[in-house]
């Protein structure tokens, strides 16, 4: 993992991050916190599309929604536009979409809107203990 890197302005969206890092909007590692049958879950998806939340809900045997900025920032304790993968009051179920191991450095939020770090698919894997898995149909 590298080192965190300031914004000169305050990047909440993908392709927003992409632009200010001179990336590709896939290689961006977005934080995006639901709600499975009512729990906490972080998804941590590539930037270069969305999840599709009834076809993950059905893969995961649950409802999936989107969370409340009470729910995200009780779970994370971070708000929405700039939640990290990791730093969160307690461990949450995390998972990292797979599309994102086409990138070899991906950009993540560091707990604020101005704020991002580089790291690998690999080390995303890891520091959030996540599970590898595809967001959206093939």
């Amino acid at each position: 993992m590298g080192a965190t890197r300031w914004l000169p302005d305050a990047v909440t969206t993908a392709v927003a991050a992409a632009e200010a890092l001179g990336v590709s909007p896939g290689a961006i590692a977005n934080s995006l916190v639901f709600t499975l049958d009512g729990e906490p879950l972080l998804v941590m998806t590539s930037g270069g599309h969305r999840v599709d939340t009834e076809w993950l809900g059905r893969q995961l045997g649950g409802t999936i929604g989107r969370a409340s900025k009470e729910v995200v920032k009780d779970a994370t304790g971070q708000v929405i536009g700039g939640v990290a993968p990791v730093g969160h009051p307690a461990p949450l179920r995390t998972l990292v979409d797979e599309a994102l191991a086409e990138f070899p450095v991906l950009w993540a939020a560091a707990g604020h809107a101005r704020t991002v770090f580089p790291l690998t698919y690999e080390e995303l894997l890891r520091i959030t203990d996540g599970t590898a898995c595809a967001v959206v149909p093939d």
